[in-house]
């Protein structure tokens, strides 16, 4: 049994509690928030027995042995590092850090104190993602990825009101490459690696966060028959638009396609000879339940560090992240 408290009392949080739940080394015991309202109420809807609005004291608490942080991005490396000294395992939302130089500063209080770090980017241990790793090498040479995620803000009515929500809120390190952009680049990176060259566009809004935006990841991989060819990887990603968000990956024998870059559904594989495969398994109605056991395994084997969201992995996510918003003129707080 692993005790756990949660800091941060969105959505994300709820959906989070639910999934791990449904894992029985799972025990909830504790909430943190700055305001005693807020975290007193999320504690009754979800039956949490102890509340804190001290980090300090939550973090030299007895009562827990890990944490999962779903707070607003600019908070996650202050929160993080807190917790990790404090000797606390430390599952931390996607984006994990607003910077590499972030990261850095994380990685180096896990190892310090002994503990497990982890990013919670979920679709990397989804099933039906696994299927997708499986039959990439029926492809052929690799020559496109593509992958859409567009999904219209419930907080951009409020936005255009002028309410200025956390979502589009530039102090929050928020905006749609690191919300939803970051689903799949997160897998272009698990799969391919950093790219040689990385040209990111996108609408900025006033706020000074990015609307909608596309980002064109080229590879020159020598082509030879023992590695990768020449690939090109294109991502659009909106918070301002819906969008069909049909993902493919495409090779010089055929391709991949599956719906929406963090839900994975109704995989099938399309070959040039004409046949076709549906690829699609049984999935948890919560997706988060497969990362908070990869988390628990860890904590329980010992591991410090995760072979599938690695330290590694993280950071070169955000090395493009940073490339990018650096050609879109996105800068937050945490990067002066």
């Amino acid at each position: 049994m692993t005790n756990f408290a949660v800091i941060g009392t969105s959505k994300i949080t709820d959906a989070f509690i639910e999934a791990a739940r449904q894992d029985p080394r799972f025990n909830l015991v504790a909430v943190y928030s700055r305001h005693q309202t807020t975290v007193q109420a999320f504690a009754n809807k979800h039956n949490i027995e102890h509340c804190f609005t001290d980090l300090a004291l939550l973090a030299d608490s007895n009562l827990i042995d890990a944490v999962y942080i779903a707070s607003p991005n600019n908070f996650h490396a202050q929160q993080s590092i807190t917790m990790l000294n404090g000797g606390k395992h430390v599952l931390c939302e996607k984006p994990v850090a607003i910077n590499c130089a972030e990261l850095a500063l994380m990685v180096t209080a896990a190892k310090a104190n002994k503990v497990t770090f982890m990013e919670a980017m979920l679709v990397t241990f989804l099933p039906n993602y696994q299927q997708i790793k499986k039959q990439l090498k029926a492809l052929g040479k690799i020559r496109k990825y593509s992958a859409s995620f567009c999904q219209f803000s419930s907080r951009y009515p409020a936005y255009l009101r002028g309410e200025n929500p956390n979502t589009f809120n530039l102090n929050f390190g928020n905006g749609a490459l690191m919300d939803i952009g970051i689903y799949p680049l997160y897998l272009a990176i698990d799969l391919f690696g950093l790219p040689a060259e990385i040209i990111g566009q996108c609408y900025k809004l006033p706020t000074g966060v990015d609307g909608y935006g596309d980002l064109l990841l080229n590879y020159n991989v020598p082509e030879t028959d023992n590695n990768q060819a020449t690939l090109q990887v294109h991502i659009s990603y909106s918070k301002l638009s819906n969008g069909s968000n049909v993902c493919e990956i495409q090779g010089e024998n055929g391709h991949l396609m599956w719906q929406h870059s963090s839900l994975f559904n109704e995989v099938s594989l399309h070959l040039n000879n004409g046949s076709s495969q549906t690829l699609t398994v049984a999935q948890t109605d919560n997706r988060m339940t497969y990362e908070l056991s990869h988390f628990i395994d860890l904590i329980e084997s010992e591991n410090n560090e995760s072979s599938v969201n690695s330290w590694q992995l993280s950071k070169q996510v955000l090395t493009v992240i940073e490339q990018a918003r650096k050609q879109q003129g996105i800068i937050y707080p945490a990067d002066k």
